[in-house]
């Protein structure tokens, strides 16, 4: 009876907090998805399945989809290999290795928000006083409007650095504790029965060690590709709105339920419950083709 008590103690207040926030908040958004709920979240006339078709017939919402399944596409094995890369590196070093591992865990600590705003305004700013724009002025480059150009699309190098910034030293963390992991001897057996070190060790015994943290990896990856909100609304927002290029569904569900045309949340509801049936689409095959 005391386990039980002290079991409940501690996990309760998080119990609560995740049926209060998290479950109920999806609950009741699937149910408002059935419904026309405009300027209200009460369910007042019952649509059926009439929200989900406008939606997936509704152009913006599906070329953001597109794009952001392309920048999934893009992105997540990018992260992968490179945090994969620096945590064999930062796993094979013997000096200062726990100097090099917070190094580059440390962009994890930093607000999206805040790091969204020294992107935009420090590093790659539209006039000649950004730090990119100046580096290019020592080659003799004409400056570039980096967050508005859209022929060539300079903000995706934008986003994509900041995300990569931003990210990887949290899945090197991930990665180097499934090295740590793999039992040593495996090595010293493939040494022994002549596997050349690098690629065949990689091959042969790293990776299929690693397969479930390269799993939860790209599960991770993924998710976070397709819920991509602060750093593209603060990079690309400007005090005229957002432009419909490069339009992340979050963003495009946020305008649809909370936009100046009125509150939408039985179309913004279906939307994100599409977005979530997307998710996990991919995500059992990708887990699928990981596993095999």
């Amino acid at each position: 009876m005391t386990h039980g008590r002290s079991f409940w103690l501690f996990v309760g207040p998080f119990a609560i907090g995740l049926l209060v926030f998290v479950y109920v908040p999806i609950g009741w958004s699937l149910l408002l998805s059935f419904f026309d709920a405009r300027n209200t979240v009460t369910p007042s006339e019952f649509v059926g399945l009439r929200n989900y078709a406008d939606m997936l017939t509704d152009g913006p919402f599906l070329s953001s989809l597109v794009t952001f399944s392309v920048f999934a596409a893009f992105i997540v094995p990018l992260t992968f290999v490179l945090a994969l890369a620096l945590a064999l590196l930062v796993n094979q070093i013997t000096f200062m290795k726990a100097f090099f591992r917070s190094v580059f865990f440390l962009p994890t600590a930093c607000s999206y928000v805040v790091a969204s705003l020294v992107w935009k305004l420090s590093i790659f700013n539209g006039v000649r006083f950004g730090l990119a724009n100046t580096v290019l002025g020592w080659f003799g480059a004409e400056p570039i409007a980096w967050t508005v150009s859209t022929s060539p699309p300079w903000y995706w190098l934008v986003l994509v650095t900041l995300r990569l910034w931003l990210q990887l030293g949290f899945h090197m963390i991930l990665f180097i504790a499934g090295l740590q992991r793999i039992p040593r001897h495996l090595y010293e057996a493939a040494s022994i029965d002549g596997a050349s070190g690098g690629w065949q060790t990689l091959r042969y015994i790293t990776m299929p060690q690693l397969r479930t943290t390269s799993v939860a990896v790209l599960l991770l990856l993924l998710i976070a590709a397709y819920q991509a909100f602060d750093e593209f609304y603060n990079v690309l927002g400007t005090d005229r709105g957002y432009p419909p290029f490069a339009r992340p569904p979050l963003i495009y569900l946020y305008y649809t339920s909370l936009g100046s045309g009125g509150q939408d949340f039985g179309h913004g509801s279906a939307g994100a419950m599409i977005l979530t049936l997307l998710i996990a689409g991919v995500a059992l095959l990708q887990g699928r083709v990981i596993t095999r």
